[in-house]
């Protein structure tokens, strides 16, 4: 065997090696998904309903989670007037995962959950140039702790692991997803009712005005190379 054909089978061999190593890094790293509030159609809602100078609605999200992580959405809700009163109406709130096409009740938060679930819940009030902070999440997360009486979010928001225990289209949805092929979408569909504060006693009856704001989300599954270290968020 002459000197080059030695080189190349060196080479070739090198190759090989760096391949495996490379594909079972890339298998090392952990799936992670992303999820983003699309603002825009949530902001175009605000404007036809005039309320877009009145009403600032958001979400805080991490960077990115493990899939079948999130189990619940840190939301903001801004009364940027100066006369009217915010009432947030969770329990005609409701998240709806496309996929499922099914509709689930909002239950607000709190760190000692120890009610009955089914027990309706108080409005929230936002009062003018103030804004509310909840942790909302759906009514079907909650697991009851025998000891403790308390309640507390296991569940994940959307089950992305259980498409692929279902059935062919189910699978084929999970498959594209895991391979980036397509996105997850769910949606907070929020009801606010809204009525002018009044100073005093004034004739007539303030009859509170009811919206309905869908604000959509889309999940994402991340490329392999959110890990590498220039694109994380330091």
């Amino acid at each position: 065997m002459s000197n080059g054909d030695q080189n190349l089978v060196v080479l070739t061999i090198y190759i090989i090696g760096v391949s495996y190593v490379f594909n079972r890094m890339i298998e090392s790293i952990d799936d992670r998904i992303k999820f983003e509030l699309n603002a825009a159609v949530v902001n175009e809602q605000l404007k036809e309903q005039n309320l877009l100078d009145k009403i600032g609605i958001s979400v805080k999200f991490q960077s990115f989670y493990p899939i079948d992580d999130l189990k619940d959405l840190s939301l903001s809700i801004e009364n940027k007037s100066e006369n009217i009163a915010i009432y947030v109406d969770w329990d005609n709130s409701s998240i709806v995962v496309e996929h499922t096409k099914q509709s689930r009740r909002v239950i607000r938060k709190s760190p000692d959950l120890t009610r009955d679930l089914a027990v309706p819940q108080s409005p929230s009030l936002i009062t003018p140039q103030k804004t509310l902070s909840e942790t909302v999440t759906a009514e079907d997360v909650f697991e009851r702790d025998p000891v403790s009486g308390t309640y507390s979010a296991k569940k994940p928001l959307v089950n992305i692991t259980s498409l692929s225990k279902g059935g062919p289209p189910q699978k084929k949805l999970y498959n594209d997803f895991m391979n980036e092929k397509t996105e997850l979408e769910f949606s907070l569909q929020l009801v606010l009712r809204i009525s002018e504060v009044r100073v005093g006693l004034a004739p007539g009856v303030n009859v509170p005005l009811m919206c309905i704001i869908n604000c959509p989300f889309t999940i994402k599954k991340l490329h392999w190379t959110y890990a590498l270290p220039w694109k994380k968020k330091k």
